[in-house]
Order: C-alpha cells, then sequence, then structure tokens
C-alpha cells in the first residue's frame, strides 16, 4: 500500500505544473497572434472585396473583378470567417487564463485553431493558383495573362493574399502552442 501511495505521488510529481510566466506569455501570444490573424484576414478580405478594374481595350469595355473567379469569393470569405472566430476566440482564452484549467479545454482550442489553418490554407491555396494564371496566364490552355492590363487589380490581389499568408501563419503558431499546451497541462 506504501509503495502504490509512493508510485501515485511521483507520478503527480513527474507533471510539471507551468511557472507563471511560462502561462502569461502562453496568454499573451495567444492574444496578440489572434489580434494579428484577425487584423490581416479582415484587410485580406476587405482587398479582395474591393479589387476590381474596368478597362477600354481596343475599343472593349473590359473587367477585371474578383467575383469573377469563385477561388477569388472563397478565399475572401474563408479570410472573413477566420477573422470572425479569431475575434469569437478570443472569449475562451481569456476564460483559458486561470492559472489551472482543464487540458480538454486546450485540446479544443487547439481543434479550433487547426480548423482554422486548414481553412486558410484551403483558400490562400486556391486564390494562390488562380493570380498565378492571372500573373502569367496558361499557354497550353490558351489562357492569356491579364495583370499587364489590369495591374491595379493585380496589385490588390497580390497584397491580399500576403496578409493571408500572415494570417495563415499567425494561425499555424497558434495550432502549435495550443498542442504543446494542451500535452502540458494536468488533467
Amino acid at each position: 500500500m506504501e509503495t502504490e501511495n509512493s508510485n501515485n505521488n511521483n507520478a503527480f510529481k513527474s507533471r510539471p505544473i507551468p511557472s507563471p510566466i511560462t502561462h502569461l506569455s502562453f496568454m499573451a501570444s495567444q492574444i496578440w497572434l489572434r489580434i494579428v490573424a484577425a487584423a490581416t484576414s479582415v484587410t485580406a478580405a476587405c482587398l479582395m472585396f474591393n479589387s476590381r478594374q474596368s478597362k477600354v481595350l481596343f475599343g472593349t469595355d473590359l473587367d477585371a473583378r474578383y467575383s469573377y473567379s469563385p477561388a477569388f469569393k472563397f478565399y475572401g470569405m474563408m479570410n472573413a470567417v477566420a477573422c470572425a472566430f479569431s475575434v469569437l476566440s478570443l472569449l475562451p482564452v481569456f476564460s483559458l487564463g486561470r492559472k489551472f484549467s482543464n487540458s480538454i479545454n486546450y485540446f479544443f482550442l487547439f481543434l479550433h485553431d487547426l480548423m482554422i489553418v486548414l481553412l486558410l490554407a484551403g483558400g490562400c491555396a486556391a486564390a494562390t493558383t488562380v493570380a498565378q494564371i492571372g500573373k502569367y496566364g496558361n499557354s497550353h490552355a490558351g489562357w492569356m495573362p491579364i495583370c499587364d492590363n489590369f495591374g491595379k487589380f493585380c496589385h490588390k490581389v497580390a497584397a491580399s493574399l500576403i496578409l493571408g499568408y500572415v494570417s495563415l501563419f499567425c494561425y499555424l503558431l497558434l495550432t502549435v502552442i495550443s498542442a504543446n499546451k494542451a500535452r502540458q497541462v494536468p488533467v
């Protein structure tokens, strides 16, 4: 009986309890990365939703708009969703601010962050593919590049994509941090 109790006590002693500085850095990184992710994703969505340019070429009015591409629409919507979930996820992060939270809460935060990473990665990949075709064309399919004629449109799309990838990187960091915290916190 004595050895069984000492084994149980050793099991609890072997799990390190995070220091207040570690917990404080976790909270600060969660809050700031979520704010940066929300700001970059809302800016990326606004840039994408406002990317349009009209031009007269050879006597014909031509338009370049984000809404002409389903990939650009998907990208804009995924950034808007990521922004909304970034702001909403601040509430559970503040509730996790208690010093000794259950690890299942951190696991749910990890799942949330992973879901947003997947949505942002899909949106960024789709929009990057269409942007690459718009910039360079595809001679095998007979698609001509449009960025030579619609530079303003292409610059807005490029800026939106850069911000989208910054948001994706922030959420990737949040996913790693949340997974690490879920692994460390005692049940």
